[in-house]
């Protein structure tokens, strides 16, 4: 099985927005405030800026990966930061390296645009993910807190 990394298209919208049912299922959950309309016009912004990266993992069935990343801030002690905002393969994908390579992939892009770091934050509640995110050798690890306003 041949898998392709690269930029998401507009077309792709739809099935960009499906895959986020991959984040939704347990351990995950919904986000009470999720909205499929709001967030195709999320992506295709996303798509279309300079600022981010729709990364997408596809073979000859569809998509089967997707990284989001954003140039987010100038951190005052570590200097310009890429975020990874969500990073997700097909359960039926998973353990075959594709996470790698968006991982990789996202890298790669915050390299280009001149980010010093790469960050992203994952849910206590997401085992697997961690050991995947510890066998990336991070730089550091944190804990992150969040309010909804």
């Amino acid at each position: 099985m041949a898998v392709e990394i690269r930029n998401a298209t507009a077309e792709e919208t739809p099935d960009l927005v499906a895959t986020y049912e991959w984040l939704f299922a347990p351990p995950g959950a919904q986000p009470p405030q999720w909205d499929p309309e709001r967030a195709a016009e999320r992506l295709r912004a996303a798509a279309a800026s300079e600022q981010a990266a729709v990364l997408i993992a596809v073979d000859d069935g569809g998509i089967v990966g997707l990284c989001t990343a954003y140039e987010d801030m100038v951190s005052v002690r570590f200097g310009p930061r890429v975020w990874v905002e969500d990073l997700a393969v097909d359960p039926d994908h998973r353990s075959l390296g594709i996470g790698k390579r968006l991982l990789d992939a996202a890298k790669d892009w915050a390299r280009a645009r001149g980010a010093s770091h790469l960050e992203l934050d994952s849910g206590e509640n997401r085992p697997d993910a961690h050991r995947f995110y510890e066998r990336e050798q991070p730089s550091w690890r944190s804990i992150c807190f969040g309010w909804q306003l």
